[in-house]
């Protein structure tokens, strides 16, 4: 069969839109109101005729309850002495008597007074009620059962319309299995394009190239190539991911599917898979097309080995079918995947290979001219006057997400507006950039002069280690006013380095332990400050043991498991649990003997320094260079700002 015929079988069978069978419900529903039909036009039945001589032997036994008249007849309602007397005349009372108990005699009342008056007088002897009907109640009742029809049918309607899936939220019992990806027909609804999309050049280029392909598709198929199936956006939270999906949303003219990898999951079984199916079934009924799964880990994790930990679970069952969709038995032409996640070490294998994801995009950290880029596309619509330099707010960030940078621009914004200002100038995205690293300042916060002399000492400690050593990162700002939940904070400029060597580790632990050592210099004793200082230096010294190799007596070994196999065991022995742990306390004993000397032989500069900011409270690079001198190694350091903060934890003070 060649693939022209093959397309038209598809068509004619599994292509064509599928017909719709009839809803049992509404079967169920006619029914029903058959039945109330019944019930009500039974229950205006009158009974069976009789004449006034029976009436009055009836009511001289007493087997009357009630009459009702109107002037033309009247109806005779038993009680149940006389019901149970003349069964056999009345017979069998129907099934559906109606929702109100109907007469069981009715007869014609002659013209005239006399006879209302002898009903009434035998109503007084025998103790049966006489109630006189008007002609117009009948009527009135009839609107009040219609209405009470209308209102049924409506709820009716309302419910099976909420059940189906034409109501909104909630309801839809018989379409949970549906999809519940947004669709994007050929841009419409999306304003992002790849304009809006600044840096991520190797990125924004292979994406591009998939749209140009459903743009263009003759240009590259005349080379033989085939369009890649699926793409995988790997990166750090913040770089971009989902704005790239965005772009490509607006630029594509195709439908886009966009939904979540949570939107697959549900609490009943087989519902994720169903949902699976369906957003392949929609897709190629509108082939070419994009689905977009952001967030794919929560469905793509890797399946268990073990039985025993729930390897036949929903999730298990949904990744299943998601794999056998994207490149199953059956083919899905003209279907492009487009997934998104900053777990790429924790997905299936079967998920990563080529022929499902041909392609995995990393979306790296911007550097300094793609964070130039960043900020020129966030300042689009921030009034900022001629102080702002866009190549010094980038160098001054080193290590910020294009999230992070927009978030600066727009705190510099509300900064701006809290001061009244009418612009935004450089020293508002100075603060912004402090308000986003150490949080907002407390001035009020009450803080003993012991403890604010201890701090004091603390951060002027990670100022002279990091200023006097040659790998640290050198400090440019020094604060002892609360911020956020620091009652101090240290900014540094690291350097934007791909490789670390040992050195340059060691230097970095070593002003890390400045404050804590510069405590026990000056004043003898030392505190709780120095615990995000301690639990940095301990993740560095194991990263160098165990999984950076740079420890002689371990060797060029590591122990890092990228994939998380091991997550349940350690991959080396006991004694080498010891001497990992043995090895670590060295190296961290080692700098901090290393960051006290240098302040011992300095003690002079560090009771200046410390002088210097209990008196200021906030002391800049200026300052450094006044009390400690020049830094010999200056000219490997551009004129910066603080980017990045050693922080004193509030409750440890």
């Amino acid at each position: 069969m060649t693939e022209e015929q093959g397309k038209d079988q598809q068509g004619k069978t599994g292509g064509s839109e599928p017909r719709k069978g009839m809803n049992f419900y509404w079967v169920y529903a006619a029914i029903a109101m058959v039945l109330i039909g019944m019930m009500i036009f039974n229950s205006g039945s009158e009974g069976r005729e009789t004449d006034y001589l029976k009436f009055k032997e009836l009511a001289s036994k007493g087997f009357i309850e009630k009459v009702e008249y109107n002037g033309v007849s009247a109806r005779v309602y038993l009680n149940q002495a006389g019901r149970d007397s003349l069964k056999s005349e009345l017979g069998e009372q129907p099934a559906t008597r109606g929702f109100s108990r109907s007469s069981d005699f009715w007869f014609s009342i002659p013209p005239g007074e006399d006879f209302i008056k002898e009903i009434n007088q035998f109503g007084e002897q025998y103790a049966f009620a006489v109630r006189y009907l008007p002609p117009n109640e009948a009527a009135q009742s009839l609107i009040w059962w219609i209405v009470a029809i209308g209102i049924m049918i409506f709820a009716w309607v309302f419910i099976m319309r909420r059940m189906g899936g034409a109501g909104g939220p909630g309801g839809q019992i018989f379409n949970i299995g549906k999809s519940k990806a947004q669709l994007f027909e050929k841009g419409k609804g999306v304003q992002v394009t790849f304009n809006d999309v600044a840096g991520l050049e190797g990125a924004k280029e292979e994406i591009q190239e998939i749209v140009d392909f459903l743009k263009n598709p003759k240009k590259y198929t005349e080379l033989g190539a085939k369009i890649p199936k699926g793409a995988l956006l790997v990166g750090p939270p913040g770089t971009g991911k989902t704005l790239l999906a965005k772009a490509v949303a607006g630029e594509a003219q195709v439908p886009f599917f966009s939904l979540s990898g949570s939107d697959f999951v549900e609490m009943f079984v087989g519902v994720g898979a169903s949902r699976v199916r369906d957003l392949f079934r929609q897709a190629k009924e509108k082939a070419p097309a994009i689905i977009f799964i952001d967030e794919i880990d929560a469905i793509g994790r890797a399946r268990s080995k073990n039985i025993n930990f729930g390897s036949n679970d929903e999730r298990e069952n949904t990744l299943n079918q998601l794999l056998t969709e994207m490149d199953g038995f059956a083919t899905n032409s003209g279907i492009i995947i487009l997934a998104a996640t900053n777990r790429a070490d924790i997905l299936d294998k079967a998920l990563l290979r080529a022929g499902r994801f041909d392609r995995q995009i990393y979306v790296d950290m911007p550097d300094m001219k793609e964070r130039v880029q960043i900020f020129n596309v966030h300042l689009r619509n921030v009034k900022k006057d001629d102080s702002v330099d866009v190549e010094f707010l980038a160098r001054q960030t080193p290590g910020f997400s294009g999230a992070d940078i927009a978030n600066i621009c727009n705190e510099a914004a509300l900064i701006a507006a809290r001061k009244g200002n009418t612009t935004v100038g450089r020293q508002d995205f100075l603060d912004a950039v402090d308000r986003i690293i150490g949080g907002l300042e407390k001035k009020n916060k009450i803080i003993t002069p012991e403890e604010k002399r201890t701090i004091a000492y603390h951060e002027s400690g990670h100022a002279m280690v990091s200023w006097l050593l040659e790998h640290a990162s050198p400090l440019v700002k020094v604060t002892i006013v609360p911020r956020g939940r620091s009652l101090g904070a240290a900014w540094y400029l690291p350097e934007e380095r791909q490789l670390n060597t040992t050195e340059q580790i060691m230097d970095e632990m070593c002003a890390a332990l400045g404050g804590r050592a510069a405590e026990e210099v000056a004043i003898g004793k030392i505190s709780t400050g120095a615990l995000s200082d301690l639990e940095k230096v301990t993740k560095q010294a194991y990263a160098m043991v165990s999984i950076f190799g740079l420890n002689k007596k371990i060797g060029n070994r590591s122990y890092y498991d990228s994939t998380g196999e091991s997550q349940f065991t350690k991959p080396y022995s006991d004694e080498t649990a010891r001497i990992i742990d043995e090895e670590v306390s060295k190296i961290i004993e080692k700098a901090y003997e290393k960051a006290k000397d240098l302040l011992t032989r300095n003690r002079e500069k560090l009771d200046g320094l410390a002088s210097k900011l209990l008196e200021r409270e906030v002391i800049f690079k200026d300052d450094l260079v006044e009390v400690l001198g020049p830094r010999q190694w200056e000219d490997r350091q551009p004129e910066l700002q603080p980017v990045t903060a050693s922080a004193t934890p509030p409750h440890l003070s």
